[in-house]
């Protein structure tokens, strides 16, 4: 089967990069695969963040995609497609992650010929809400002919604004590409946090719906033997949640590595946590569950969107029934006092086998063949 791939790409970075390169080698297996990519992503006074493009510490995989796409230029939105019209790909699949991209991606979808149109959906009603929403969404979904969606609170949202919409529901793919894990101490010898304590991690970029805030004052409640690793580039300020670490006087207990974190260091992060802690304030479903479980890092997450699909409570991690921090609080003494990292690890072990990019991508062409 021919197919085309239309995402960020190499030479851009994060979570949708790596997503999109996994896919992609596990089509090219046994399918003829190309990707398109932007020829400009986010005008940088648009990205908060402090660089858009990998750098020399990131193991990324350096896929081939044509830089063709400007999301800010609709010039080049026929000219994109054009180009995937040339090659007569009997698939195309997108991804759709925000809904900046929805006049851009769904531009170049609707003039696509005699191919089927597939979108995974990351997210369609965004977590931070902007005025253009409804009317980007719009552009994009009509330009769709089916779907595939990682989360039920993605599915909710897809058929609430589409009821008639052709999806498959299935679950991330474990991420596989960082490597083993290393042994605790040395991962904590290796990014100089102290030795014999309990360690909570927050991981990824921080902005304010993924309720950090919340995770500082339960750290507050906490021990004194436990401490947070923070490890991610802030979106905005980190003012904020620094004030909270200097009023709960929490600093001795907080290990602060804000910036981007390259894939050469993912590794030693997830290897020297105890528990991966998602407390957010609302989500659809997050990578970080997919990073932690290939490591075999159980979860506390917070029961909003779908982060409670992809972490079962009381098996593979725990879910805290709202982003409370005193609930927060509660679930973390739970998991240390009852040891369960061992047990929960286990079973992610077993559960892991099924999420693979191979299982995922025979998925997506069976769903495509159906349509």
């Amino acid at each position: 089967m021919k197919i085309a791939l239309l995402s960020a790409f190499y030479p851009y970075r994060g979570g949708i990069a790596q997503f999109s390169a996994m896919l992609y080698r596990a089509l090219e297996k046994d399918h003829e695969v190309k990707a398109y990519t932007f020829s400009r992503q986010y005008p940088n006074f648009l990205f908060p963040g402090s660089s858009q493009f990998v750098t020399g510490d990131d193991n990324a995989d350096p896929i081939e995609a044509e830089r063709l796409l400007d999301s800010t230029n609709p010039a080049t939105f026929g000219k994109t497609a054009r180009h995937i019209n040339r090659e007569q790909p009997d698939v195309f699949i997108s991804q759709y992650w925000m809904t900046f991209f929805g006049p851009s991606i769904g531009g170049v979808q609707k003039r696509l010929k005699n191919t089927k149109r597939i979108s995974i959906l990351h997210n369609v009603i965004p977590h931070e809400k902007r005025f253009f929403d409804k009317w980007a969404n719009r552009r994009f979904l009509k330009h769709s002919d089916a779907f595939v969606v990682l989360s039920d609170a993605v599915l909710k949202d897809l058929l609430s604004l589409k009821p008639d919409a052709k999806y498959l529901r299935i679950d991330h793919p474990v991420y596989s590409q960082f490597g083993a894990k290393m042994d605790s101490v040395e991962a904590q010898k290796a990014i100089g946090v102290p030795m014999n304590k309990k360690y909570l991690l927050f991981f990824g970029f921080i902005r304010d719906y993924k309720g950090l805030d919340l995770l500082l004052k339960s750290v507050n409640d906490l021990p004194e033997d436990y401490h947070l690793i923070i490890a991610g580039e802030v979106y905005g300020t980190f003012d904020k949640y620094q004030q909270i670490i200097n009023d709960k006087g929490i600093a001795d207990r907080v290990h602060l590595f804000n910036a981007y974190i390259s894939d050469d260091e993912v590794t030693r992060f997830f290897s020297a946590a105890d528990v991966c802690m998602l407390p957010y304030k609302g989500a659809t479903q997050s990578g970080i569950t997919a990073i932690a479980h290939h490591f075999d890092l159980p979860i506390i997450a917070t029961d909003v969107g779908g982060l409670k699909e992809n972490t079962k409570h009381n098996e593979t991690g725990l879910i805290v029934p709202t982003p409370d921090s005193k609930l927060i609080t509660e679930s973390v003494e739970r998991y240390f006092q009852e040891g369960l990292k061992k047990k929960f690890a286990a079973n992610i072990q077993n559960e892991k086998k099924e999420n693979s990019w191979e299982n995922f991508a025979r998925k997506v062409i069976e769903f495509s063949e159906s349509l």
